[in-house]
């Protein structure tokens, strides 16, 4: 029969995979850490010894279970920091005869795959992930002949074809979406609960990444890590948040306060983007919750969390296959700025970046509203180039894999492909921000001005993106408004000189 070689990545954690449920004496895995992964961008600190910490214990699991491993550190002297020449040296150190991969979620490392198997000698499969709902291709033929891919008929699809929160073939409630009524801001954060806590020691593997020249953002806690690595912590985590967050995560989903890192979010997105826990057990396990509790768990809340899964985290990795590779290339405004100095530090004098940058530089995380309508907010009314903000959200934040955060990034939130993800851009002015926050009340800026020295850059900026744009998105039926209300503005040209002036000056805001 000969000896076979599978390949598992750093993000197909899969404990619960078909080829792990037995061990074969022919069949050795490999692992590997390496520069090539470490180094395409600058990741956050967390990020890196996340990941490294998650596919150790992975090890000890297959180990444990009696399968053979090789496992390269890092710091290997024999680890060549390349995938495919590792590959070729143990292939030939351990007299393969064939090989396997399970089918990679990035672009880069599906073609360095199929490039690496076309010059083998020797046999070669692919394998399913055995993690996604859907397939690669299922959304380009769900949306074959149409010029924008609306999520929203994507998850209804999926929602009748999986029978989740289905009452026959009507949605539960008579409702298939929700998201109005989960738009709740917060004042009072006393009532969020303690958070649970996976402290580990890393220190090995921070002063590794250090004695190996690695470049990294962010800090690491002085208690350790704080995400979990395992299967058994991860599941967890599961538990906790549908006991203790679930009930109030809807109503508060898209809110943001300063003295609560995460309110009551999952944190699940490492877990699953590192397929140590599987969405559809997510997704079954909240819908069980609500059924034997309705009254605990609001149906809004869990019809709005599951259509994060079910919905969007499906349908972004159905756009990714769909328009990738020119996808990575797309730039509808036109946008060339650097992103200012502070996106590095969190030191700007307004408060909400201040927030949401030192947030994720301390923590690796900020959810999707922080995200959307502060980060990304600012970046695209300012004009920042849609490679460099790729490069920062994949950097940043822990649960960042290409495939979920250049869809997210590029097409949500920089509206970069044109309308193919987002019907329209998602920018808005301070007003947004003072609704679903507590920042404005403490910034060094004013949310009600829109011209003068401590005039808030959110005003000025919102409505000269606008104007400046109007050629691409004045047609747009959505914001056909935005236009009607800006040229009645009788300061019109006071608030453009405005945002020219924050403009020329970015890293002073």
């Amino acid at each position: 029969m000969g000896k076979k070689l599978r390949l598992i990545l750093g993000d197909q954690l899969n404990y619960t995979h078909s080829w792990f449920k037995e061990s074969d004496a022919d069949v050795v895995y490999l692992m590997m850490e390496m520069r090539q992964e470490t180094d395409y961008v600058v990741h956050h600190i967390q990020k890196v010894v996340a990941f490294f910490a998650a596919m150790r214990s992975f090890a000890t699991f297959l180990r444990d279970g009696g399968h053979q491993l090789v496992y390269l550190t890092l710091d290997d002297p024999a680890n060549t920091q390349s995938l495919t020449a590792n590959l070729e040296r143990i292939i030939a150190r351990e007299h393969v005869t064939s090989f396997e991969y399970l089918l990679p979620d990035e672009y880069r490392l599906d073609l360095q795959l199929r490039e690496f198997c076309q010059s083998l000698s020797i046999s070669s499969r692919v394998c399913d992930s055995e993690h996604f709902i859907t397939e690669r291709g299922f959304l380009k033929d769900f949306f074959r002949g149409k010029k924008t891919y609306l999520m929203e008929s994507f998850y209804r699809e999926l929602r009748k074809r999986h029978d989740v929160l289905m009452d026959g073939s009507l949605p539960q409630g008579d409702r298939w979406n929700f998201d109005a009524e989960n738009r709740g801001s917060i004042s009072d954060v006393d009532a969020v609960p303690k958070l649970i806590q996976f402290f580990h020691n890393v220190e090995p593997l921070v002063n590794m990444l250090d004695s190996c020249g690695v470049k990294t953002l962010g800090v690491m806690p002085e208690m350790g890590l704080d995400w979990p690595i395992n299967r058994e912590e991860s599941l967890c985590l599961l538990e906790y948040f549908c006991e203790t967050l679930l009930p109030y995560f809807g109503k508060y989903q898209d809110a943001m306060h300063s003295d609560s890192r995460f309110l009551f979010h999952s944190r699940l997105s490492f877990a699953l983007n590192t397929k140590m826990l599987n969405p559809m057990e997510v997704i079954r396990r909240v819908e069980s919750v609500w059924s034997d509790n309705p009254d605990k768990y609001p149906l809004a809340g869990v019809e709005g969390f599951i259509r994060q899964i079910l919905g969007w985290r499906e349908y972004m990795r159905g756009v990714y296959w769909a328009r990738m590779p020119e996808y990575a290339e797309l730039n509808f405004f036109g946008h060339a700025s650097p992103l200012p100095a502070f996106f590095w530090t969190g030191t700007t004098k307004m408060n909400c970046l201040r927030q949401a940058i030192g947030q994720s530089l301390q923590n690796a995380y900020a959810h999707h509203i922080q995200r959307l309508m502060v980060t990304g907010n600012f970046a695209l009314l300012a004009g920042v180039a849609p490679d460099a903000v790729d490069a920062w959200y994949l950097g940043i934040y822990i649960d960042a894999i290409e495939w979920v955060e250049i869809t997210n990034t590029r097409g949500m939130s920089q509206y970069a492909d044109g309308g193919l993800v987002g019907t329209k851009p998602y920018v808005s002015s301070a007003n947004y921000i003072a609704k679903m926050s507590n920042y404005c009340s403490s910034c060094h800026y004013d949310k009600n001005k829109k011209v003068g020295p401590k005039a808030c850059p959110f005003n000025s900026l919102y409505w000269a993106f606008y104007e400046r744009h109007r050629p691409l998105l004045e047609k747009n039926p959505r914001i056909g408004f935005v236009y009607r209300t800006l040229d009645r503005m009788k300061n019109k040209h006071e608030i453009l000189t405005q945002a020219d002036a924050y403009l020329q000056n970015l890293d002073a805001l």
